[in-house]
C-alpha cells in the first residue's frame, strides 16, 4: 500500500468522526449566496457532475449545498425496466460487491467480510430470514444522484437506527478497514415483498451530515443508541412503497446495501464488482422458487 493510502486509513481511525461531520454539515446548510454558490460550482467542476439530468440545472439556484447534493432528477431520467416484478438498483453508483451471504458473513473486499447479524443491529430474529440469502452493495460516489429508491415493491415492517463510526466507504477503505459496514452508523429498513423479506440498509460515511427516510425524515435519535421502530397495524398505519419510489437520501455520499432471503433472487449476470449502475437499472430477477403474491408493480418511472 502507498504511504499516502496508509496515512489516509490511519487518519480515519484518529479523526473525531461525528464532530467532523457536524462541522461539515453546518457548512452544507449555509445559505449565504457567496459561500454556497462558490462551493456548489467547485463541486460540479471537481467531480464532473452532469447537471443536465437535474430538475434544476443551475447549481447556484439551490438554497444551500445540501439541497444541491440531494437534487431531484428530471422526469424520465431514470426509467424502470419494462418487466414487472424485477429487482432494480436503489441508487446510482458502483457495485462494490454482490453475491450470496455465506455462513452469516457478507463479502466486503478481498480478505474482508462482515457479520450479517451485526449489520442488522445484533438481533438474531431480524437476521435469520437473510441467512444464506443474497446481498448487493452499492457505493455512491460524490458525483452520483444521492436519493435512494425502492428496489422492489414492499411494505415497511421495521426501521432500525444503529449507531457507529463513520469511516469513508470508498474502495480503499473497504479493502483495509475490517467489518466496515457493520461498524459505520446506519439505518436498516425491513420490508415484506412478493419474494419474501427485503432489507435496504443506508450506511453513513465520513462527513455524511445525515440519513433521511421519506416516512420518518431525519433518522438520528437524540442519543446515539440502537433504536427500533415497528411499522405494523398495531403501531402505525402500513407504509407500502412501490418499485422506484423514493425511500430516503444521504446528505453527502455513502453506501446502500440490499438483502434478500435464500432462493429469492438471481442477480443479473451482467453485473459484478465495480460495475456502474443507475437507479432503476435491472439488478436481479426473482427465482422460480420464490414465493409469489399479488403485489402489483408500476410501469416505468415517470
Amino acid at each position: 500500500m502507498k504511504l499516502q493510502d496508509r496515512l489516509f486509513i490511519l487518519a480515519q481511525h484518529l479523526l473525531p468522526h461525528h464532530l467532523l461531520s457536524r462541522v461539515i454539515g453546518g457548512f452544507a446548510e449555509c445559505r449565504a449566496p457567496w459561500f454556497k454558490n462558490l462551493l456548489t460550482r467547485w463541486f460540479v467542476r471537481h467531480y464532473d457532475v452532469d447537471m443536465r439530468q437535474a430538475q434544476v440545472e443551475d447549481p447556484t439556484a439551490y438554497e444551500n449545498f445540501n439541497a444541491f447534493f440531494t437534487r431531484a432528477l428530471k422526469s424520465g431520467a431514470r426509467p424502470l425496466p419494462a418487466e414487472a416484478g424485477v429487482v432494480v438498483s436503489p441508487s446510482d453508483g458502483a457495485i462494490s460487491q454482490l453475491g450470496r451471504i455465506e455462513h452469516g458473513r457478507i463479502f466486503q473486499a478481498k480478505g474482508h467480510s462482515y457479520s450479517l447479524l451485526e449489520l442488522l443491529g445484533g438481533d438474531g430474529l431480524r437476521a435469520a430470514p437473510f441467512m444464506g440469502g443474497h446481498f448487493a452493495t452499492i457505493y455512491l460516489s460524490p458525483k452520483d444522484y444521492h436519493r435512494v429508491h425502492m428496489p422492489l415493491t414492499g411494505t415497511l415492517k421495521e426501521m432500525v437506527y444503529v449507531p457507529g463510526r463513520i469511516f469513508s466507504v470508498n474502495q480503499l477503505t473497504a479493502e483495509n478497514v475490517p467489518e466496515l459496514f457493520a461498524r459505520n452508523e446506519r439505518v436498516v429498513c425491513i420490508f415484506d415483498t412478493a419474494v419474501g423479506p427485503m432489507a435496504v440498509i443506508l450506511v453513513g460515511a465520513m462527513i455524511v451530515a445525515s440519513i433521511e427516510t421519506v416516512w420518518a425524515g431525519l433518522v438520528t435519535p437524540p442519543k446515539r443508541e440502537l433504536k427500533s421502530f415497528a411499522y405494523d397495524e398495531a403501531a402505525r398505519a402500513p407504509i407500502t412503497l412501490r418499485t422506484g419510489d423514493e425511500l430516503g437520501r444521504f446528505k453527502l455520499g455513502s453506501t446502500a446495501i440490499v438483502l434478500f432471503g435464500p432462493d429469492a433472487v438471481n442477480w443479473s449476470a451482467e453485473l459484478g464488482a465495480l460495475s456502474t449502475v443507475n437507479m432503476g437499472q435491472l439488478l436481479g430477477v426473482p427465482t422460480t422458487s420464490a414465493p409469489l403474491t399479488t403485489v402489483s408493480e408500476p410501469g416505468p418511472l415517470a
